[in-house]
């Protein structure tokens, strides 16, 4: 079965959120045997975990286990409600020191492409395009050089879908 497409996670095996595994496992959700399992948050009553990439990409597990891969009050807004679903139902999440938080552009949810430090973003060119992102609060932005993948000023990098733009979300442990 090919692996699913991730609007707003394109690439989760880089960013660790999934994990191939050497023997199979049941996921919980469907009952069938899987070598790739979500690592990431599920806020729901019951501790679930072993989820495929199918059964987080149709939203099976978000209602057979009444959850939600990211809080729908730790995102920015936009205007339609089925964004928000597919974000929170149907993308997997990650993993933040704090609160994990999503970013969106262009009236749409941020495609997560994984965690930066400066050292990171200096390499990829991008330190002058975050270093103006408007979402940012003030005492962050005087700090950005103190950030460090790993470290105790982590940065979250997401890509706007429609305009291409950088925005960070950034937190300490």
């Amino acid at each position: 079965m090919p692996f699913p497409v991730f609007k707003y996670h394109p690439d989760p095996f880089k960013t660790k959120i999934f994990k191939r595994r050497d023997a199979a496992v049941v996921c919980p959700c469907c009952e069938k045997e899987t070598f790739v399992t979500y690592e990431g948050p599920f806020y729901s009553v019951e501790e679930v975990e072993n989820l495929c990439p199918g059964c987080i990409a149709s939203g099976a597990a978000a209602k057979k286990f009444d959850g939600a891969f990211q809080d729908s009050e730790s995102a920015d807004e936009v205007s339609d409600p089925e964004k928000l679903e597919e974000l929170t139902c149907r993308t997997p999440g990650y993993c933040g020191w704090q609160q994990e938080y999503w970013r969106a552009h262009c009236d749409d949810y941020c495609a997560f492409l994984g965690c930066v430090g400066w050292r990171e973003l200096e390499e990829m060119g991008l330190t002058a395009e975050v270093s103006e992102d408007p979402g940012l609060d003030a005492w962050f932005k005087e700090n950005l050089t103190g950030l460090s993948n790993g470290g105790s000023l982590q940065g979250y990098l997401f890509q706007c879908l429609h305009c291409g733009k950088h925005l960070l979300h950034i937190d300490c442990d």
